[in-house]
């Protein structure tokens, strides 16, 4: 008796959900990257460019559904809590501004987890009894 196993899963709404999202966080990214290079040049804020390139890595990488997207994303939210507490201290309401978008999008990526890790693969495995 042979049992074929595929691998190789069809692309279901999980599959569009988490590209949607790698689509949304890596636009937010490359205006973040870009607009922070600007305020860079202007002698500005250090921050929005690597959180940029923080997102476009997160982005690049829910794409390829690898779960390193969760750990890049991680960092950059860490970073930006550090980052808006260096500005506004502990006043509540300076903070809303700076953390509740980035843990909304925090909040998507883990909801985005049981679909990462799990790359389709086009490898067929044949299983004979």
């Amino acid at each position: 008796m042979t049992y074929r196993h595929d691998t190789q899963r069809t692309r279901g709404v999980g599959h569009w959900v988490v590209m949607l999202l790698a689509l949304v966080i890596g636009a937010l990214g490359v205006v973040l990257a870009a607009g922070g290079a600007y305020l860079i040049a202007l002698g500005g804020s250090w921050y929005y460019a690597p959180a940029g390139l923080g997102l476009i890595a997160t982005a690049v990488l829910l794409a390829r559904r690898d779960i390193s997207a969760l750990y890049i994303y991680l960092l950059v939210w860490i970073g930006t809590l550090g980052w808006a507490y260096w500005e506004a201290g502990l006043d509540w309401w300076a903070q809303v501004p700076r953390v509740v978008a980035p843990t909304v999008l925090l909040v998507l990526v883990l909801l985005a987890t049981p679909a990462l890790g799990r790359r389709p693969s086009s490898d067929t495995h044949e299983v004979n009894a």
